[in-house]
């Protein structure tokens, strides 16, 4: 039976954000159970939020579509059309394309928990709202520039 154990797959914490903008993920961990199980056309990953702690920056995709539901805890989803509660239950979907920059927030004082699970794709460029960066990623890796491809500057970056 291909069931996971949740407990032999690693939380990962970290980001591949540049700079002094990688602080921003301190108090999320992720579980990457798509690759724990083998899965190579969707990922999925099992996000834990401590309090006060943010899912990612906000941010839009190309092309991978995005489907997010809390299982734990009470977390804000914050997107162009403002503040949302999610419960329990309750799920989100960002389609590939549809400039709706987002991102979930833990505005409690327990932890949230919820699944996401995204297209896997060759390559993805994503854009960030509330910055000038955008974000190219193919099989050499992650590379962030400004939204018109231009390299960032070291203020945006905080090095």
């Amino acid at each position: 039976m291909p069931r996971l154990d949740l407990s032999q797959i690693p939380a990962k914490g970290g980001s591949t954000y540049p700079g002094k903008l990688a602080a921003a993920m301190a108090g999320r961990t992720s579980q990457p159970l798509g690759d724990a199980g083998g899965l190579s056309q969707y990922g999925v990953n099992l996000v834990r939020l401590a309090p006060g702690a943010i899912s990612s920056l906000r941010h839009y995709h190309m092309e991978q579509d995005e489907f997010v539901m809390v299982t734990e805890g009470t977390c804000t989803l914050i997107d162009d059309h403002g503040e949302h509660a999610m419960q329990v239950g309750d799920c989100a979907t960002f389609p590939a394309g549809e400039a709706n920059g987002h991102h979930l927030v833990n505005k409690t004082e327990a932890p949230a928990v919820f699944l996401v699970v995204g297209t896997r794709t060759e390559t993805e460029t994503g854009y960030y709202s509330d910055l000038d960066m955008k974000v190219s990623m193919d099989a050499a890796g992650y590379t962030f520039t400004r939204k018109d491809g231009s390299p960032l500057t070291v203020d945006q970056i905080g090095e």
